[in-house]
């Protein structure tokens, strides 16, 4: 293994394991009345606990079996519910310290283990509700305006599929969840803009079977993601072919006068790379190229200026998840801006960006939806 995944995975697990700690220290100073015995079982618990994530991942990468999906479920569940309760553990502490300089609170000890129990609670609660809002798909239609758009493209159906993460959690039914309800709409031209699979170990193809049973006239194309480079892409491109889906590798295909592009993940990571993939991917008509407008997939909303300056009216990405849960939420506002989820206009070129159907890590979501995109040309 090369030196920075074992420096990444040695960061995060430090991480973990101090908040872990603070979890751990919180509890027992504001529930005092715990034995010595069940301080002692909950400081046990607390560790094996803080080291099942990251071994449950890294065996998800090199096995797939039920006892690794269900390990890994398990694992992801419970990271989902200690972030919340971490942030559960800040809040009590500071709670409390208003408490104390409070002159309503002179007597606050008798409410402390009320309080922090309360608060809990209400991590706990969060928790379940992310549970539960992860596996309701919302239908988000758009209306997408493209300048000098051929007469045939008027009033054809596009569905915007992003962030299936297809693996130990979000499986062969969840996917054939999401072709049912895209079959339901009959859409013309079908956008997958990465991150189709979650990059561990599995059967790829029936992972993907649903999908051939997709068959929009104007096809389904596919650009990749982090998550198909995490190892090598070539094991995914393939199993994505042979499910009949479009992979554009650095490549453009002009369909009834509308160009249709994708990008690597890995390329559209660097400008200088990023503007050699969109300057090479030209066709034989260079003049056509200039006057033909043109889509692009790519995974994350970034470069936005090359992309534009390239000629292209459109951008489809997903990637951000939205946030997904807090505080993460924040932090992809904080990288992205107003492009983190939505519909928006950079210059000439519009830009969306799908919160994803699947998730990755804990199937939760709070703060943000899963959708699918259902893009009327106009």
């Amino acid at each position: 293994m090369r030196a920075w995944p074992v420096f990444a995975i040695l960061v995060i697990q430090v991480i973990l394991l101090l908040a872990y700690w603070f979890v751990y220290t919180t509890c027992i100073a504001f529930f005092p009345g715990l034995t010595s015995p069940a301080v002692n079982e909950f400081r046990v618990a607390m560790v094996v606990l803080a080291f099942s994530f990251v071994p449950a991942t890294l065996l998800s990468f090199h096995f797939s079996n039920a006892v690794v999906r269900l390990f890994y479920w398990a694992a992801a569940v419970w990271l989902g519910f200690i972030n919340f309760v971490f942030w559960a553990s800040v809040s009590i502490r500071l709670a409390w310290v208003v408490l104390r300089i409070s002159h309503l609170a002179a007597h606050s000890s008798p409410i402390r283990t009320p309080l922090a129990a309360a608060i809990y609670a209400l991590a706990a609660l969060t928790g379940i509700y992310g549970l539960i809002n992860a596996r309701i798909i919302r239908v988000r239609r758009v209306a997408m305006h493209i300048p000098d758009l051929p007469a045939a493209w008027h009033g054809r159906r596009g569905v915007l599929l992003s962030d299936l993460h297809l693996g130990p959690i979000n499986g062969v039914r969840f996917c054939r969840r999401l072709v049912t309800l895209v079959s339901s709409f009959r859409p013309d031209v079908v956008f997958l803009p990465g991150d189709l699979f979650d990059g561990t170990k599995g059967d790829l193809d029936e992972l993907l079977a649903p999908f051939k049973k997709l068959s929009p006239p104007m096809g389904i194309f596919f650009s990749t993601g982090n998550h198909e480079e995490f190892t090598s892409p070539t094991l995914y491109i393939e199993a994505i072919k042979r499910a009949g889906i479009r992979v554009l590798a650095n490549e453009q295909v002009v369909v009834d006068g509308l160009r249709i592009a994708g990008v690597f993940y890995h390329d559209s990571s660097s400008p200088l790379h990023m503007k050699a993939a969109l300057s090479n991917m030209r066709t034989n008509d260079l003049e056509s190229d200039r006057a033909q407008p043109g889509i692009l997939l790519n995974h994350a909303p970034s470069r936005l200026p090359i992309v534009e300056q390239a000629g292209f009216s459109l951008q489809l990405s997903g990637h951000t998840h939205g946030g997904q849960l807090p505080p993460f939420t924040w932090i992809t506002r904080r990288v992205y801006g107003r492009f983190t989820r939505g519909l928006h206009r950079f210059g000439a070129l519009q830009v969306y960006t799908s919160t994803g159907a699947g998730t990755w890590g804990p199937p939760m979501r709070v703060g943000t939806r899963p959708e699918i995109v259902l893009v009327e040309f106009v």
